[in-house]
């Protein structure tokens, strides 16, 4: 049986490649059936807010790779309320659906993953 993966998406989309990077992982594991789930976590929530003009930075779009997600398997998403409340952004305005946990639920979920990676 194949190893569980929790990534760990920190950074916002626009700050660097480990946005792109998480994302890039998650999809390629899920192409290989691999148990994963991504938790969006501190300013890694701001990948899920709508509205986003990344070309205005020069950067890459995200929200194709974010909609793949599921199409790859990867239905286990969860972003850290005290995140989403700490930058102003509410559950029902993200882009993906998404399971809300609070600090107690983060430690349980990341002791259910047999590893972890943070980007």
């Amino acid at each position: 049986m194949a190893k569980s993966l929790l990534i760990i998406s920190r950074q916002a989309p626009w700050t660097g490649p480990s946005a792109r990077e998480a994302l890039d992982i998650a999809l390629a594991g899920g192409a290989f059936d691999l148990p994963l789930g991504m938790l969006f976590l501190d300013d890694g929530v701001f990948q899920l807010a709508p509205g986003q003009q990344p070309a205005q930075l020069q950067q890459k779009n995200l929200a194709a790779n974010l909609q793949a997600l599921p199409m790859f398997g990867v239905e286990e998403l969860f972003v850290a309320n005290s995140s989403l409340q700490e930058r102003g952004l509410a559950v029902e305005t993200l882009s993906l659906p998404v399971q809300v946990l609070d600090d107690a639920a983060l430690a349980v979920l990341i002791d259910r993953f047999d590893q972890v990676i943070t980007l």
